[in-house]
């Protein structure tokens, strides 16, 4: 019979895991940035813009994780040309980022929208999903 956790065990979880840490690290530097633009977007605003930043500030976090997923499978592709990218590494990036993200949450770093959530991490799944569509079809 065979062992259905055979997969899961021949999946490269070490290099997965480093580039989660460089995706969320690179993540959260440009969220330290967005957070300063933000708040001098908020103090210079006016009444007449309030309702179309509400709508901007609920729609952030999901492109944030669009954004993690993306950068995450970019620089998969990029550093490290040898890891053969189909589904099952895909989905094994999910948790990567999960976990990364869980870590850094434990740690005093500010954060405006690069903490673990719900929606951020329904972006992920979608800018991972979204940029590496074409390793869907690998078997």
């Amino acid at each position: 019979m065979r062992n259905p956790f055979w997969r899961l065990k021949s999946l490269p979880w070490a290099i997965l895991l480093q580039v989660a840490l460089a995706a969320v690290a690179i993540a959260t530097a440009a969220d330290l940035l967005l957070a300063q633009g933000l708040a001098l977007l908020l103090a210079n605003a006016g009444s007449n813009l309030l309702p179309l930043l509400q709508l901007i500030f609920m729609l952030l976090p999901i492109a944030a994780g669009f954004g993690i997923g993306a950068l995450g499978l970019t620089i998969l592709e990029r550093w490290f040309k040898s890891v053969y990218i189909d589904t099952g590494v895909l989905w094994a990036l999910v948790p990567c980022i999960a976990l990364v993200l869980i870590i850094k949450g434990f740690l005093p770093i500010p954060a405006a929208l690069v903490t673990m959530s719900y929606t951020l991490l329904v972006g992920v799944l979608l800018g991972i999903f979204v940029v590496g569509k074409r390793h869907w079809r690998r078997w």
